[in-house]
């Protein structure tokens, strides 16, 4: 069992940055891959980004290249994701998961487990 939670969300200008973290419990985090997901009022929940057990391997949604980076950190069982130049359709909760298998890490269905979600609100 993992358990996830996030934190680092917040309210910014438009053009601002947010850093946000996601510590995982247990001692088996780099065993799995892992992702952050966003979701806006109304819309599908929708991919973000994914980074490899080893943090060898990242991928972004075309929407935030360039703008977001996420990283890992194995010995403090954290998973980040840094945000730059924040537009005001990046407003969203946004979620960590993590899954067992780098294959389809694009696909929320894949992944077995999930945080609570924090909000990220973005000013024009």
């Amino acid at each position: 069992q993992v358990q996830l939670v996030e934190s680092g969300g917040g309210l910014v200008q438009a053009g601002g940055s947010l850093r946000l973290s996601c510590a995982a419990s247990g001692r088996t985090f780099s065993s799995f891959a892992m992702g952050w997901f966003r979701q806006a009022p109304g819309k599908k929940r929708e991919f973000v980004a994914a980074i490899s057990r080893s943090g060898g391997n990242t991928d972004y949604a075309d929407s935030v290249k360039g703008r977001f980076t996420i990283s890992r950190d194995n010995a403090k069982n954290t998973v980040y994701l840094q945000m730059n130049s924040l537009k005001p359709e990046d407003t969203a909760v946004y979620y960590c998961a993590a899954k067992r298998s780098w294959a389809a890490y694009g696909l929320d269905d894949g992944y077995d487990y999930w945080g609570q979600g924090t909000q990220v609100t973005v000013s024009s």
